[in-house]
């Protein structure tokens, strides 16, 4: 992209691939993750020089390897998570970037679920390290994030409640919570209250400033709220009011704490409940390479049907 924009400032272009340096290795990208904060880029909302080439989740084939790789070969399966440039059929990336594949984790798999996955991890173990029996407010249980992070939360034993941003989304939260509801129900506040009359004691806000009304008015005194999301603005300031009230408001990106021995962690935990099924019922919408404009088109729409992947 030369400019920022609608989705129509995304064009593809030719450009030869560099050799890979000291470290680095060539990767032929099979599966290209899309994620909200691509759009962010594209509207220049998330400010990085420009032209520039967004995304930042990927799987691939390592094609070659530059001086001094040993711990991959050319053959081997691999993705990320957070380096930008992902929206390319050939990438080359730092070996430090990268995540060696387990052999029963195909491409798709883990450039459908890697950034989401991470995230959720984050919410639910490091920013809060969330107990079985605990209730759970997910604000934006219908989003790509929040349908991994409810279905996960749940799993660990959680009492989950997801709301959706619309009624029409309502479906899509309650697939993956014991209790759904929608942003717009007149009584929505009456519903939440009849479930946990004392609050909840963790609300995950992955909205923003349409939400936070929400998350201040039913989470209980001493609870915490994790605001990992941003979709209709920046958390406002009311949340600054919680600490009269106990309340711990925790908030950060996966790269901040998916790093290091993190990543071996959090990517372990997730490919085991994938393969246990956790996210068997989540559809993956399906992308051709030449399509990347109808993908951020229908973000912005919010028209998906899945779990958003490039296929090159």
């Amino acid at each position: 992209m030369q400019t920022t924009g609608g989705p129509s400032v995304l064009t593809i272009v030719d450009a030869d691939v560099r050799a890979p340096r000291t470290g680095e290795v060539l990767l032929r990208q099979d599966a290209i993750g899309i994620n909200f904060v691509d759009t962010m880029i594209r509207k220049g909302q998330y400010p990085v020089p420009l032209p520039a080439v967004p995304g930042f989740e990927a799987a691939g084939i390592v094609t070659k390897v530059g001086p001094g790789v040993e711990s991959l070969s050319v053959g081997d399966r691999v993705a990320y998570f957070f380096d930008q440039g992902a929206y390319a059929t050939e990438k080359v990336i730092s070996t430090s970037s990268l995540i060696r594949l387990p052999d029963d984790i195909s491409n798709e798999v883990a450039a459908t679920f890697l950034a989401k996955g991470a995230t959720a991890w984050m919410g639910l173990r490091a920013l809060h390290d969330l107990k079985p029996a605990e209730t759970v407010l997910i604000l934006g249980a219908s989003g790509s994030v929040g349908s991994v992070l409810s279905r996960w939360a749940r799993s660990l034993g959680a009492d989950v409640v997801g709301v959706a941003g619309s009624l029409s989304k309502l479906d899509k939260a309650a697939r993956g919570a014991h209790h759904a509801f929608h942003s717009q129900d007149p009584d929505l506040g009456d519903k939440l209250r009849h479930i946990t009359p004392n609050g909840f004691d963790v609300v995950y806000d992955l909205v923003g400033q349409a939400t936070s009304s929400l998350a201040v008015g039913h989470v209980r005194d001493r609870g915490v709220v994790v605001a990992i999301g941003a979709a209709s603005g920046q958390t406002p300031s009311n949340y600054s009011g919680l600490a009269g009230r106990g309340v711990e408001v925790r908030s950060g990106g996966a790269p901040q704490f998916v790093h290091g021995r993190a990543v071996k962690v959090a990517t372990e935990e997730l490919w085991q409940l994938v393969r246990t099924g956790v996210f068997d019922d989540l559809d993956v919408a399906r992308y051709p390479f030449e399509e990347i404009v109808r993908v951020h088109q229908d973000i912005d729409d919010r028209a998906l049907d899945g779990l958003p992947v490039l296929m090159p």
